[in-house]
Order: structure tokens, then C-alpha cells, then sequence
């Protein structure tokens, strides 16, 4: 495995922190949760080495995520992150990654803007950057970058923030397992993954935990419910072998209910990170006339 991540976009965005709404679905937005409104935050996530597999281990991990999240169902969701981080091989190999990225995605799930930028160790690779809007039953993608490219997406596809909407949704309705199909704009804007999400016991606000960070003491969290969830993440053109897919990789995290995630565990199959909150801060937000 080279030492760059194979990291599509907006699976680490949504293993850090993406803030959704209650039980509302897509094209639903006055449905959202008696909770209340997405969260909008800004997360700062500590990165760390928990265990190396395979040949090409990884000796160590560190680095940090940045993650700032606003907007609302009228104005649409704004995120805008950014991720450092350093894989040391052994005998003094180390691969610097920097990945920066803004999305937008309209309330009702009907439109979502993209752009990537990706560099390790200071070499640029070309961003990517483009729009999807939803027509009918299908998907129309246009991209600007890498290079100009129009083509249609068909099937059932949700965008980023749907994605969480529906995992919070069936948290809620008691259901353990969840498959979705996922457009975020990730490798060269042409890429579709199937996901599984695995959905465990709700975490009452009030039920103590081993590993405090600033999101289970601030005010405005403490008392929120939330689950722990396992996401894998499949290539959709990829063709399973004996009737089994291997996922690409994986993700485990607390979402709470207003769609803040703690205690990441990124498993990308040859070593597996862990992300803490180093950093949490509640930002002020317009609600919805």
C-alpha cells in the first residue's frame, strides 16, 4: 500500500464530523428531528496510529483535522475541511499528506458543489472540482476539474448530507442496519460507493464515558443522544469474488444525534487511525424563516 491515503473525500468528512438534522429525509428538510437543526460547529480532531497491518506496515501516525460546518435547510450546508498528516514507514520514510476541501449541498438534497485539493509531500496533484444536480431519477454531474466532463449517474444516490440524515433516521427507528449508495465528489468526481452502515445501541447524554474529550462537556452536547456506527464503504463497479466484497475501508465513530462524531476509528485495511477532539466549539447559526 503506497503511503498516501486512499482516502475519497467525503468518507473522512463524514467519519469527522458532518453535522445533519434528526429523522428528516432527503427533500424533507421540515421533517427534521425534534432535536433540533444541524449543529454548526467547528471540530478540531487529533490523528493517531492504533494498530499496522500487512507488509508495508505504518511505524507511526500523526496530524490533525480541521472541520467547520454551517448553513442551514433554507441556505443549504456549507463544510469546509482540512486534513495534515504525517506516515512515518520506518527508517526515516515519512509521507506528508495535506488535503483541503469545501462542499455546499442544498437542503432538500437536490444539488451539491465540490472542490478537492490534494498534495503530498509538496508535489500538487490536480484538484477536483464540480457540481451535481439531481433531475428525476437520475444524477447529472458536471465537472470543471480535473478536467471538463459531463455524464449521467442513474440508481438510487444520495449526497453527503442525506447520507447521515438516513443513518440518523433508522438510528432512531431502532434499526441496526442500513445500505446506501453514495455520490461525494471522491476520485477524479467520477466515483459511486455502496456502503454498509452498522448501527449499535443509542448512548444516553447522561451515561458516562471512559474517554471524555470537549464534545460529551459542552453544554449543548451532554445531554444528546448518541450511536456508535460502523460504515464500510465498497467500490459499486467493483465485482465481488465468491459473493463477497472486501470494503475498501472502514470507519467507527459516536454520532450524536444532531450529527456531531466522536472517537473516530479510520480502518484502511493496512493500518487503522484513530481521530480524538482535541477541539470542539459551537458556532452561531441563522435558523430557518
Amino acid at each position: 500500500m503506497a503511503c498516501s491515503f486512499p482516502i475519497p473525500f467525503r468518507a473522512l468528512v463524514l467519519s469527522v464530523a458532518m453535522a445533519a438534522a434528526g429523522s428528516g429525509f432527503a427533500g424533507t428538510p421540515t421533517l427534521a428531528g425534534a432535536s433540533g437543526p444541524f449543529l454548526s460547529h467547528q471540530a478540531l480532531y487529533e490523528l493517531s496510529l492504533l494498530k499496522s497491518r500487512g507488509s508495508n506496515a505504518i511505524s507511526g501516525v500523526r496530524g490533525r483535522i480541521v472541520y467547520n460546518f454551517s448553513g442551514s435547510a433554507c441556505e443549504g450546508y456549507t463544510s469546509e475541511f482540512r486534513q495534515v498528516s504525517e506516515l512515518d514507514s520506518g527508517e526515516g520514510k515519512l509521507t506528508l499528506n495535506d488535503l483541503r476541501s469545501t462542499s455546499w449541498e442544498d437542503g432538500a438534497g437536490k444539488s451539491y458543489r465540490f472542490k478537492i485539493d490534494t498534495r503530498m509531500n509538496d508535489a500538487d496533484s490536480a484538484p477536483i472540482d464540480g457540481v451535481a444536480e439531481r433531475t428525476g431519477d437520475h444524477i447529472t454531474v458536471k465537472l470543471k476539474q480535473p478536467e471538463p466532463k459531463t455524464f449521467n449517474l442513474e440508481g438510487s444516490i444520495v449526497f453527503p448530507t442525506e447520507q447521515i440524515r438516513h443513518i440518523i433516521a433508522a438510528a432512531r427507528e431502532g434499526k441496526s442496519v442500513l445500505e446506501l449508495t453514495v455520490y461525494d465528489g471522491s476520485d477524479n468526481g467520477e466515483k459511486v460507493y455502496n456502503t454498509l452502515s452498522v448501527i449499535g445501541r443509542p448512548i444516553p447524554g447522561d451515561r458516562t464515558t471512559d474517554s471524555p474529550d470537549p464534545s460529551t462537556t459542552n453544554d449543548q452536547m451532554k445531554t444528546l443522544t448518541r450511536w456508535p456506527v460502523t460504515v464500510s464503504y465498497y467500490d459499486r463497479d467493483a465485482r465481488a469474488k465468491d459473493g463477497e466484497q472486501t470494503p475498501l475501508y472502514a470507519m467507527t465513530f459516536e454520532l450524536y444525534e444532531n450529527g456531531v462524531s466522536r472517537a473516530l476509528v479510520l480502518d484502511y485495511n493496512d493500518f487503522v487511525m484513530a481521530g480524538a477532539i482535541g477541539k470542539f466549539d459551537v458556532k452561531d447559526s441563522k435558523p430557518c424563516k
